[in-house]
């Protein structure tokens, strides 16, 4: 490989943001796509694809073979809120091979006991995601119903380019939740990425219930199509 595209490759790892390197089975040439070049690309449809999947493979086009190398970064749930959602929640992810971070600055709720083999940030959501950072590859889930802790964590998600933002709540709820994000400065297209009610409509009520609804909505907007990036 030419080491311009190895860097290039490295760099773009070390910055969250996803690659595929194009190479051409019969020239061996290699050329690099990053995320936000895909549409203008000759091979837009089946980078879209594997991008999609997160898989790499070999694709045909007009009678050419490529190998599509997919390097996505590693997708991950952060969560505001040590709560019994959140409890279920862990698992699950685990199973759907997700990252999970648990951010709840009370610390008689974020303890290892309740969730083993968690990333548990007891901390203030401001600070705490100041230092970790939301990115294209991060879901964003409010759980806890106190707008001290949750409305910090959705300012910070919804002036970042996460691929899922979503809340807890009741439509009363949400209604004021968005009076103070008003009032904090967005407009109604940025409000209009928090998934309030959380969650698919599968019925859900018991908290291992509404996790695995919050799970399976965050898995539809990360194999859907993609927002472009910021």
């Amino acid at each position: 490989m030419d080491l311009s595209l190895l860097a290039a490759l490295n760099a773009e790892r070390q910055a969250r943001r996803a690659t595929i390197l194009v190479t051409e089975m019969a020239s061996g040439a290699q050329r690099l796509v990053r995320q936000s070049e895909i549409d203008a690309d000759p091979l837009a449809a089946q980078l879209d694809k594997q991008l999609r999947m997160g898989k790499s493979g070999m694709v045909e086009a007009e009678g050419t073979s490529f190998f599509l190398t997919v390097q996505a970064p590693h997708p991950r749930i952060v969560v505001t809120g040590a709560v019994h959602i959140s409890q279920a929640m862990a698992p699950m992810a685990k199973a759907l091979d997700l990252d999970l971070v648990i951010i709840d600055p009370r610390s008689a709720f974020a303890t290892p006991e309740r969730f083993p083999g968690v990333t548990l940030l007891p901390e203030w959501p401001d600070e705490a995601i100041s230092r970790i950072g939301l990115d294209g590859y991060t879901a964003f889930v409010a759980l806890t119903h106190d707008p001290k802790i949750d409305d910090p964590g959705l300012v910070s998600a919804l002036r970042s380019n996460c691929f899922y933002v979503g809340a807890l709540g009741s439509r009363k709820t949400h209604g004021k939740r968005l009076e103070r994000l008003v009032a904090a400065g967005f407009d109604e297209a940025a409000t209009a990425r928090i998934h309030a009610p959380i969650g698919l409509d599968i019925g859900a009520v018991s908290p291992a219930e509404i996790a695995l609804a919050i799970l399976a909505e965050i898995v539809s907007a990360l194999r859907g199509p993609r927002r472009k990036p910021a």
